[in-house]
């Protein structure tokens, strides 16, 4: 089982680099939506999202810390919410950010859920943060970030609207078909005897790759 563990590390380790260009504008996905009609901007908004390992990452960090399937569809349909509000909202206003300061909060969130969910909010003695309010603002982050993107293309003025909401839901697919796998490898471990270690080696990994992140983001800001 260690070997197990010492995999899923090597395949996160290799997937630092990729993390850090996930959310690049590509000319590709660009002519793609030139080219394309709204169901363009589902495809990209699902492969964005697909290739979001911050957000992925994070996702990751919160199932871990749910017991039950019921609480997952809560806790995630909350983030859900969050994201959705600043995705279209500041994508319709026109409002945003530099993108390097965006995603260094970004990696903050992930290293902020493997923080909480190694209990490091106890150790210190201090009182956990509520996490559905977390989510929420943390969920509001992430749609800033994900608007940050969209906002990065020549979207048009026509149809400017459907467009926001087409990428969004485009986000949202891509969002539930990156948790089938992620739910499901998290419960269908969570009986066997080398749980506590993998808890603790991907909640470990996820506070470095969190801080990684955010040097590397930061970097990219004042470079």
């Amino acid at each position: 089982m260690k070997f197990v563990i010492k995999l899923v590390f090597l395949v996160l380790f290799f997937l630092i680099p990729l993390s850090t260009f996930a959310h690049g504008v590509s000319s590709v996905d660009q002519t793609i939506l030139t080219n394309g009609g709204l169901c363009s901007y589902i495809y990209v908004g699902a492969k964005h999202m697909l290739t979001g390992y911050d957000h992925l990452l994070f996702l990751a960090g919160v199932v871990f810390y749910l017991k039950n399937f019921k609480d997952i569809v809560k806790f995630i349909t909350v983030f859900t919410i969050a994201h959705c509000v600043t995705l279209t909202g500041a994508t319709y206003l026109g409002i945003s950010a530099n993108e390097h300061l965006v995603d260094a909060v970004i990696a903050l969130s992930v290293l902020y859920k493997g923080f909480e969910n190694l209990e490091g909010f106890k150790k210190m003695k201090l009182k956990v943060p509520n996490l559905l309010v977390m989510l929420f603002l943390f969920g509001l982050i992430h749609g800033f970030g994900l608007s940050t993107r969209l906002q990065s293309f020549d979207i048009g003025s026509e149809q400017f609207l459907l467009k926001i909401f087409s990428f969004n839901l485009g986000v949202e697919i891509g969002q539930i078909l990156a948790l089938i796998p992620i739910v499901f490898l998290i419960t269908s471990w969570r009986n066997k005897k080398s749980y506590p270690a993998f808890y603790k080696a991907i909640n470990t990994y996820l506070i470095i790759i969190g801080l990684a992140l955010f040097c590397y983001q930061l970097y990219g800001y004042f470079r």
